[in-house]
């Protein structure tokens, strides 16, 4: 099953990439002001590609919130930036939105590890460290945005989708000091939810399908579960017959619901 997941999930989120970017695009006008950008990830030898959204009422002079966004398995920064709403509601609510590569389609931000998730077709050809490369890439562009905008440091916020929201725990939980609340929707990771005690503090809202067939919905119960004895502060939005895809890449009120929730809550 671990190695039918990943070729299944590429499939979709390249799909859903390429809707979001070409619909989206032509259908909301925050969307055309998406930057893309790069940089030089010296790390990698290589120039590095992520997106950004800076709203039109940010003033250099004003602390700014920020939505670290990372995108799934098989797709990119553009396609998850370009989820409907996102960049709508980000604009309304002030917020800038970064969505960094994470190396590439397939590094999982290092939530399976720090070398690669697969050796199979063009994962063969991957780095011996893409898991380290990956998470290293976030954290670059964390810095960057950081460095080149005023944003209120107790409102930076993790979110993501799949391969993403198993990457907004993974992060989370390795730099705990860092996030005012996390967003994982339709989480795939593959660690203990024990982990959580590291992150306690944190605010959390959790998205997930219960017909979601990639990334199953007692895993996310379990992780829910786990929050709820430790008394975390968190809310879960469980859709009746959801699936993993649309629940958040076309429902624009679970997007809203995402910065409902990290309008209430600041970094402790």
């Amino acid at each position: 099953m671990r190695s039918r997941y990943p070729q299944s999930l590429a499939m979709l989120t390249v799909l859903l990439a390429t809707l979001a970017t070409s619909a989206l695009a032509q259908g909301s006008a925050t969307t055309q002001r998406i930057q893309e950008l790069s940089y030089q990830f010296e790390e990698a030898g290589m120039a590095m590609e992520y997106q950004l959204y800076v709203p039109t009422s940010y003033d250099a002079a004003t602390p700014s919130p920020l939505i670290v966004l990372l995108h799934g398995l098989g797709s990119n920064p553009g396609g998850v930036i370009r989820y409907q709403g996102m960049t709508d509601l980000a604009e309304e609510r002030g917020y800038i939105v970064v969505a960094p590569m994470g190396y590439n389609p397939r590094g999982w931000y290092g939530s399976r590890g720090t070398g690669r998730a697969s050796e199979r077709g063009p994962a063969a050809d991957d780095p011996d460290n893409l898991g380290e490369l990956s998470e290293m890439d976030v954290m670059n562009v964390l810095e960057l945005t950081l460095e080149a905008y005023n944003v209120d440091r107790d409102r930076v916020y993790l979110a993501g989708h799949s391969m993403g929201g198993g990457g907004t725990w993974h992060i989370a939980i390795k730099y705990p000091d860092i996030w005012a609340g996390l967003g994982p929707v339709a989480p795939a990771i593959y660690t203990s939810p024990d982990a959580l005690s590291a992150i306690t503090h944190i605010p959390v809202i959790v998205i997930q399908g219960d017909e979601d067939r990639l990334v199953g919905v007692e895993g996310t119960r379990t992780w829910v579960a786990k929050m709820a004895e430790l008394g975390m502060t968190h809310r879960y939005i469980e859709i009746p017959g959801g699936d993993h895809s649309r629940i958040i890449s076309r429902d624009p009120d679970n997007v809203k619901a995402i910065f409902d929730f990290f309008d209430q809550h600041e970094r402790d």
